[in-house]
């Protein structure tokens, strides 16, 4: 299977998924999220990341990372590789973990990156696995919330500010943000050529490269030319998740990915 094309440099910002072998559950428990933390945390430090919001789900994760100063491939196999390493011990198994490599979009900071925080941390929502956010502590919304003690991994002063410059009033109209999400389309509505996410002048920074790498073997037809993708094929077709009520106009992936 040809690999998707990559966007690596210092100081971009990726929404990061990387799902289950055969639609496996990576986590089986939370113990299982509580080792994941801690690798993504040594990975942050040693890589220097920024990373601004989380959700660890069933089969499948999000992350929102910056990175300053590496790229992010290295990380990513450091994470996925040492994480896989340790479920496979405890769990006295072997083999992949992880379907494949993870995807990762490049998004656009300044005008995607509060939406996608959003976005992440209501996937247990929307998936039904909780009423609300808040009820979830395996993302950064707790945290981001003012709800949890801020973990060294995670980046929320940047968020934070641009809320209010008193925390607590930021917290709170961070919240009020959040809960608004549920009335607003995906951002991944907007993902053109399956890896970018921005503005018009942001798609055209990467137009002459996607143009370049459109003929290569290691890019699939989805992400050759940075067009846009029908809803329907950048979206789960269906869900492992026992259906349940979803607040309505909110659309995003759900609790597990097929």
């Amino acid at each position: 299977m040809a690999r998707p094309l990559r966007l690596e440099f210092p100081g971009a910002l990726y929404h990061i998924t990387s799902r289950g072998n055969a639609r496996g559950l990576i986590f089986d428990d939370d113990h299982d999220r509580e080792k994941f933390l801690e690798v993504l945390g040594g990975v942050v430090k040693n890589h220097r990341w920024l990373c601004y919001a989380y959700c660890l789900m069933g089969n499948h994760y999000h992350l929102l990372v910056e990175t300053p100063e590496d790229y992010l491939s290295r990380g990513m196999r450091q994470l996925n590789g040492i994480y896989t390493q340790t479920f496979n011990r405890r769990h006295n198994r072997s083999g992949h973990l992880f379907q494949g490599r993870h995807k990762a979009i490049l998004v656009e900071k300044d005008t995607y990156l509060l939406a996608l925080c959003r976005y992440i941390v209501l996937n247990p929502v929307a998936a039904g696995m909780v009423a609300g956010p808040e009820n979830w502590p395996w993302s950064s919304y707790l945290v981001t919330s003012g709800g949890a003690p801020a973990p060294e991994l995670l980046a929320i002063d940047w968020i934070l500010a641009q809320f209010a410059r008193d925390r607590l009033d930021a917290c709170r109209r961070y919240a009020e943000f959040v809960y608004q999400g549920f009335d607003q389309p995906s951002p991944w509505e907007k993902v053109r050529g399956g890896v970018l996410l921005g503005d018009e002048a942001f798609i055209d920074q990467f137009h002459p490269l996607l143009m370049e790498k459109r003929n290569l073997e290691e890019v699939p037809r989805l992400q050759d030319l940075p067009i846009d993708l029908p809803f329907k094929d950048c979206w789960p077709k269906r869900s492992m998740v026992v259906p349940a009520p979803k607040p309505q106009g909110w659309r995003t992936l759900i609790g597990v990915i097929p």
